[in-house]
Formats: structure tokens, sequence, C-alpha cells
């Protein structure tokens, strides 16, 4: 519901409200972690929350090896397929670094706008884990 009202608000030229903000983008990056389990790359959309995701080397302490960072208008814009991601690296609206930052090539990277994780093909998988939402 709060991504669909905050592209709908985007698409009418308003600013969502900050709560609707927050709110999408904790959605989509709990989906994201459903979807792509793993600590070896953390995604963070500061101030509304991070999520580790992909297998491969885990990570608990400090700063990760692989960390993609952008706004929260970027993400939703990623999340809602109105900004491609090279479209976001090109325009230096992302920040990634390490290995396997690349998040373009991975399918669930979009969420069905407003949907949940049922019409959007996504189901949880056994074991996967998200980091808490930073305040």
């Amino acid at each position: 519901m709060a991504l669909r009202s905050w592209r709908d608000a985007v698409e009418r030229g308003e600013e969502p409200a900050r709560a609707v903000v927050l709110t999408a983008v904790r959605f989509t990056l709990e989906e994201l972690g459903i979807s792509h389990p793993g600590r070896a790359v953390e995604v963070r959309v500061p101030p509304a929350g991070a999520v580790q995701i992909l297998p491969g080397t885990t990570h608990r302490r400090g700063t990760p090896p692989a960390v993609v960072e952008t706004d929260a208008r970027t993400w939703l814009s990623l999340a809602c397929g109105l900004l491609t991601w090279d479209e976001a690296v090109a325009a230096s609206r992302v920040s990634a670094s390490g290995e396997r930052t690349d998040l373009g090539p991975l399918p669930a990277g979009r969420v069905n706008a407003g949907e949940g994780r049922r019409s959007a093909g996504l189901r949880p998988q056994a074991g996967a884990r998200r980091s808490a939402p930073r305040a």
C-alpha cells in the first residue's frame, strides 16, 4: 500500500509524506531480503533501513565488504521500475562498492507497486535473514 501511495504521489508531482516514504522503503528492502537471502551485500537506504542479501561471504560486524547505498527516492524509483539500475549508476544516484553490488540483474529488485508478497510472486525462503531498519 505504501509503495503504491508513494508512486501515485510522485506521478501526480506531489511530495509523498515522510511516513509513506519510510514504510515503502522498508517494505521493498524486506522483499529484497526475502527474495535474495544471504549476508554478502548490504543494501542501505538511509535513514529508512538496510538489508543484507545474497549468499556468499558472511558479514557480522563493521562495514561489510560489499555495500550499495542510495536515497529513498532513487530506491523506490528502482523498485517501481521508474528508473533502471544502469540509469541510477550513470547519474551517480547509487553508490556501490565491492563484489556483487550490481543489483540490476536481480529480478525481485522490482516489487509490484502496492502488492504484497503473494501477488508479486515473492515467497519467503527458509533461513531468510534481514537486518533491522535503522532509526
